[in-house]
């Protein structure tokens, strides 16, 4: 009974991780729901100053890239263990987890082209195939490659950044872009928008063909919370949260500051021009990582405490409806910001973007539980599972030279979601 109690403690730990992550996460997308993808980093293109100045930057500081790392870190946690589940059912992982990334890959592909530019599930299924090969590391192994990776990604960010890179600032071939994106975004057609955003060029040749080379290397830039989360899966640190109450402490009281100082180091010295300082970049590429894993073990202290609060019920509402609750995030917000909808494109303003969104994520605090009182699972989970398991139902199915084993130790539905 014990032993069944902490299982359930656990996951729904990672439930609420993954609908907290959720918060940050439409907070970042609202500057590319608002000003596009490439429009976000060009706020004067948009005449954006003062107040929303100020809250780009302590956005850039406090969400951007670092709340989607949350996320990477609960896709490795669900990964292995659902893994575990399939492995006592006496199934091959590998085989449905592959499934599994493939749909991703192709939601992620329809996600983009047919709504948003921001979508993160192609990248996620694509990175997939990379983790499998680490599936059956030990934590040991994970904790090395992480490390490594991340030092990787804090010396890139230490070394200056050459005047004269052709990605250094935007180019007037992009400048453009944005331009022609404010009228298309904010008063043109579904159509319209379409057949901009999929036919027209954001980058130069030679932006383009540096870009196709740097995608080559985000699965490793990225690697470390995904691994990360594999490996927390792995050595069970969420497993009994009151026990480890030092641990996540000591740990938040570390990686937060951390994170912090390296973010705003960079935010400050790129928005006083200092972008060939030594450093500039380490906030993007290694601070987002640090301060997502502070964020990780603060939110794990909550559930240290004898009760929950009626917030940590909702925020695992939330989760265990992640990629339903991500999409729909795509849809309203879509619908708020493009001409088709309201057409507040690049009008609202920063604080009018970050009230919207927090609109929307209060609903989905407030109806998911409501939905879940009806249905056990989403229906783009749903799909998910029927797609990663090949059965109607969306249950695995039981290998006939497998034991029977009891189903308290498998993960939750939830658990198991990207």
């Amino acid at each position: 009974m014990i032993e069944l109690n902490l299982s359930k403690q656990r996951v729904h730990l990672i439930d609420g991780l993954r609908g907290f992550s959720l918060s940050g996460i439409i907070l970042a997308n609202m500057l590319i729901f608002q000003y596009g993808m490439y429009g976000e980093s060009d706020p004067q293109l948009f005449g954006i100053g003062g107040t929303d100045l100020v809250l780009r930057s302590l956005l850039f500081i406090l969400v951007v890239g670092s709340f989607m790392p949350v996320f990477a870190f609960m896709f490795g946690f669900g990964m292995v263990k659902l893994s575990e589940s399939l492995k006592g059912r006496g199934l091959r992982p590998k085989s449905h987890l592959a499934r599994r990334f493939l749909l991703l890959l192709v939601l992620g592909l329809l996600h983009s082209i047919l709504l948003w530019e921001g979508d993160i599930l192609a990248f996620y299924g694509l990175t997939g195939f990379f983790l499998l090969l680490f599936l059956n590391r030990k934590p040991r192994t994970l904790l090395i490659w992480s490390v490594l990776l991340l030092s990787v990604m804090g010396i890139l960010g230490i070394i200056p950044q050459d005047p004269e890179d052709p990605l250094a600032g935007t180019s007037p071939h992009t400048q453009k872009y944005i331009r022609e994106s404010i009228d298309i975004y904010g008063s043109g057609s579904y159509g319209e928008m379409m057949q901009f955003r999929n036919n027209t060029d954001a980058l130069s040749d030679e932006e383009s063909d540096i870009m196709a080379y740097a995608a080559l290397l985000a699965p490793l830039l990225t690697a470390p919370l995904f691994l990360l989360g594999m490996r927390a899966a792995r050595n069970g640190i969420f497993d009994n949260p009151q026990a480890k109450r030092s641990i996540y402490l000591r740990r938040t009281l570390i990686l937060i500051p951390a994170g912090l100082l390296t973010k705003a180091y960079s935010v400050l010295v790129q928005q006083l021009g200092g972008e060939s300082l030594p450093g500039a970049g380490i906030g993007d590429l290694a601070g987002g990582s640090l301060l997502a894993l502070g964020y990780i073990y603060a939110f794990a202290l909550l559930y240290t405490r004898p009760a929950k609060t009626g917030l940590l019920y909702k925020f695992e509402a939330v989760g265990r409806l992640s990629l339903t609750n991500y999409l729909m995030q795509s849809v309203i917000c879509t619908t708020i910001f493009y001409g088709y909808g309201l057409g507040l494109f690049g009008r609202a303003g920063i604080l009018g973007g970050i009230g919207i969104v927090l609109v929307v994520y209060a609903a989905q605090l407030l109806l998911s539980p409501y939905y879940l009182e009806y249905f056990r699972i989403g229906p783009v989970e749903q799909l998910l599972r029927i797609w990663t398991y090949l059965t109607w139902s969306g249950r695995p199915k039981r290998s006939l030279h497998s034991e029977s084993l009891p189903e308290a130790g498998a993960p939750s539905s939830s658990q198991t979601t990207a």
